[in-house]
Order: structure tokens, then C-alpha cells, then sequence
């Protein structure tokens, strides 16, 4: 017996084809085991590919999974931004809220249809602040990164921040030190092991665009990812992180800023992040973006 998946190529936080952060999607995985997926997102070579599974609760929508070419991982930025939009389009809904079970709880998602096309909302995870590197991993985690302490920003501590995949947050001053970075991949790797966190976000506040707050280039080499192009699950704890430790102006009820990715590696992509505020302190993160459909296939498997 011959089953038949819909399989997707889709750039994530772009409307411009080949730019942005490709993710793979199946949109009706049922049937297929985690071997299979496994070797699917190994195929497809993407930092992430999204399985869209059947529900089977009245809690949720969909269940999604997401791998990397080498681990299964909770929960992905960009490939939620292109499983929901492929499930949007291939469903043809309408502007709608439906709710999706992840590795880091059942989350809410929102579609907005606007101009005959889409645009994805994802909550992310529960805000968690991790440990703060210093000492000896610091040292290392400079070293790996080829940079000194006088190319950290001042008051940006490099802490371990989660809205659902954790990412070591990484201040820096100039946007001409973030865009030459040549990381030590196996360095970062060695590390991820004893911090216990898989992915580095270095960024800048030091913006070129009046519209665009943060360029960052995000690494994760011990998951198989060297660099992701755009990271909705970096951008969107940075947010938290910026709110926490009281390093941008808000008014106390929402924080929103855009965030630009991906130029070093000539896919660049724009994040919209939005940090819902009370009493001071970040308690809910949201980041949206387009998408845009690369290519549908099929893929045929044999029993």
C-alpha cells in the first residue's frame, strides 16, 4: 500500500521567495512514525519541518511536531508560522482563532486573512528566565563566538531565556561585529551541553532601519541548526527580556518592535513581536509574520 502525503516548502516571515526562513510542512502526517518524520525533515535539510497530525481532543485543532535534521524539538517559530499557513490555505479559512498542541502545551494561534492571503499569529510558550552565564562559560561562550566583552552592550546580561525552545541571549553593540561573526560551531556545540541550552541569539540594538529595533543572528549548532535565518522563538524571549529587565520604554500594558534577521546569510526576514505587560513584568509573548508557499509536492511512501 502506497500512502500519499501534502508536503509544503514555505519561506517563514517573508512575502519574498527564497528569502526569509524555509520550513518544511506536511499538513496530514497521521500514519507516520517518528523514524519517518525524522528522516522526512533530514531530507528536506531545514532547520525545522512541521508534521500537522489530526486532533483527537476537543482542546485543540491540530497536534503539531516539529523536528530538526537531527532531533525532535517542542516547539518552532517559523515552522508554525508555515504549517498554519499552509493549513489556512489549503482549509481556505476564514480570519480565525484555532489552537494547536505542541511540545510546549496547547497554544493558540491566530489567522488573519487579508488581501486574499494570510498572516500568522503565534503565542509562544511560559515566559521562563534561566540562568545567567558568567564565569567560565562566558569566557567560553566569547571565545566561541570570536568576540571580547568590550563588544557586549553594558546592563545586557547573557541570560538563558524561554518562551517555550530556550535561547542565550547576547548583547552586543554594533551591528558591523554581528553581521562578521564566525562562530566556532563545535565550541557553541561543547557548550550547549553544560549550559543545557542549544541556541545562541546575538543581536543589536543598534538599528539602521527607523522601523526595525533588533538585527540578531541566531545559532544552534549542537540541534543540527549552525545558524537559523529568522527565529520567532529567539525574538520572541528576547522580547520578554527586554520588558524584564526594564532595557526599553512601554507603556505598562504592551511592547511591540520589529525585528530584522537572516542578512548575513542573505535570507533576511522581518518579526513582529508583541509583549503583553502587568505590573511591570512580561506575562504573555505573541510574534507574527507572512509566509510564502516555495512549492507543493507529493510524498508517496510505501508500507
Amino acid at each position: 500500500m502506497i500512502r500519499q502525503y501534502n508536503l509544503y516548502q514555505i519561506d517563514s516571515f517573508t512575502k519574498e521567495k527564497f528569502t526569509g526562513n524555509p520550513a518544511g510542512v506536511i499538513t496530514n502526517a497521521d500514519g507516520l512514525t517518528d523514524y519517518e518524520m525524522q528522516k522526512i525533515a533530514r531530507e528536506l535539510n531545514n532547520s525545522e519541518t512541521a508534521f500537522i497530525f489530526s486532533s483527537n481532543s476537543n482542546e485543540y485543532d491540530a497536534h503539531i511536531r516539529f523536528f530538526t535534521p537531527t532531533n525532535e524539538v517542542p516547539i518552532c517559530g517559523h515552522a508554525t508560522i508555515a504549517a498554519h499557513y499552509a493549513r489556512a490555505v489549503e482549509n481556505g479559512l476564514d480570519t480565525s482563532r484555532v489552537y494547536h498542541k505542541t511540545g510546549a502545551g496547547i497554544l493558540p494561534v491566530d489567522i488573519i486573512k487579508e488581501n486574499e492571503d494570510y498572516k500568522i499569529v503565534m503565542t509562544q510558550g511560559k515566559i521562563e528566565f534561566g540562568t545567567t552565564i558568567d564565569g567560565s562559560n562566558k569566557k567560553e561562550l566569547l571565545s566561541a563566538l570570536n568576540i571580547t566583552n568590550n563588544d557586549l552592550m553594558e546592563n545586557y546580561e547573557v541570560q538563558i531565556v524561554s518562551t517555550g525552545h530556550s535561547k542565550v541571549m547576547i548583547g552586543i553593540k554594533s551591528i558591523d561585529t554581528l553581521n562578521t561573526l564566525k562562530p566556532d560551531y563545535d565550541a557553541l556545540s561543547r557548550l550547549s551541553k553544560i549550559i543545557k541550552c542549544n541556541g545562541y541569539y546575538v543581536f543589536t540594538i543598534n538599528s539602521q532601519d527607523s522601523d526595525i529595533l533588533i538585527h540578531g543572528r541566531m545559532f544552534a549548532p549542537a540541534i543540527g541548526i549552525n545558524e537559523d535565518p529568522v527565529t520567532g522563538n529567539a525574538n520572541g524571549p528576547l522580547g520578554a527580556y527586554l520588558v524584564h529587565h526594564n532595557l526599553v520604554k512601554h507603556n505598562n500594558s504592551l511592547f511591540r518592535f520589529k525585528a530584522k534577521q537572516g542578512e548575513a546569510i542573505k535570507r533576511p526576514g522581518i518579526i513582529e513581536v508583541e509583549v503583553k505587560i502587568e505590573d511591570k513584568e512580561p506575562v504573555e509573548v505573541k510574534v507574527s509574520g507572512n509566509a510564502v508557499i516555495i512549492f507543493k509536492s507529493q510524498l508517496l511512501l510505501n508500507d
